[in-house]
């Protein structure tokens, strides 16, 4: 099983080597053709009610820790139909894992889905240079996840501000408490509706999960309206413990991924009937 460490060294030459293929200038022209993005911050802290969570429902065919998600996911994969089940069944915007090596996704997949549905899509990668968020924007994300474990204070912020230059919400993820007080300076940084802050439940040592790391550490969040639950959540017992210390947004992703028909999983996850 690959390690972050592991990951992030390959991901260091991955972007160097696409950097030599194409310029930041040529980025800018396809932005220039793009309209403005969707506003991800938005769609996901809006909350309809008191017992509603909103879910960023995840496309992922594979990962470290699980390897393929579903035998079918081996051959051509096509994560339209995916997403479309996703908004027909109450997700509030779509997560795309573009990592080709480790997670089977592709930079493409982002333009093909915000082709045909209507929710903002964040960009789930290891973003480790200002290039990448470029590369983000002109691929028609909406949103970017910023991994604190993969960047130094600095970098982060330099990252958050050319985020909000490009229109782009930053999802910044924390897995430890190391990491949550590191983020927890810059929390809303540049501007308040540009930032979420992220708590991954999964440990990476173990690659275990667990839900309780989030209500551990909620209490260090001083607006639990920006937060992000991430990882481990399966069922509406789960949502509902969350919503109890106010955290009422989430990420889904390997629950859902692992059902015949992810869309239906989500209705029942938010305790819906499936359409």
């Amino acid at each position: 099983m690959a390690t972050l460490d592991e990951i992030i060294a390959h991901k260091r030459e991955e972007v160097e080597s696409r950097r030599a293929e194409t310029s930041i200038d040529e980025f800018k022209e396809r932005i220039e053709e793009l309209g403005r993005p969707r506003n991800f911050f938005s769609a996901v802290t809006r909350h309809e009610h008191g017992h509603h969570t909103s879910v960023i429902a995840e496309i992922k065919r594979r990962s470290p820790s699980a390897g393929l998600i579903r035998p079918e996911y081996d051959g051509a994969f096509d994560p339209v139909p995916i997403a479309k089940r996703y908004e027909a069944n109450g997700a509030a915007a779509i997560s795309c894992l573009t990592d080709e090596r480790y997670f089977g996704g592709k930079l493409e997949y982002i333009h093909a889905i915000r082709d045909e549905v209507s929710l903002p899509v964040l960009r789930k990668d290891f973003i480790i240079h200002p290039w990448q968020v470029w590369e983000s924007r002109a691929a028609g994300a909406d949103a970017v996840l910023l991994i604190a474990e993969c960047l130094n204070e600095s970098l982060l912020v330099d990252l958050l501000i050319l985020s909000r230059e490009l229109q782009l919400t930053a999802l910044v993820e924390a897995h430890s408490m190391e990491s949550l007080l590191k983020v927890r300076p810059h929390v809303s940084f540049p501007a308040r509706s540009y930032m979420l802050l992220g708590i991954n439940n999964r440990d990476l040592s173990t690659m275990t999960t667990d839900i309780n790391h989030t209500l551990r550490l909620v209490d260090f969040v001083d607006d639990p309206r920006i937060l992000v639950s991430e990882s481990g959540i399966r069922e509406y017992e789960d949502l509902e413990r969350l919503r109890s210390s106010d955290v009422r947004t989430v990420l889904v992703g390997e629950s859902l991924m692992r059902e015949e028909d992810p869309g239906a999983a989500l209705a029942r996850l938010l305790n819906h009937e499936p359409k």
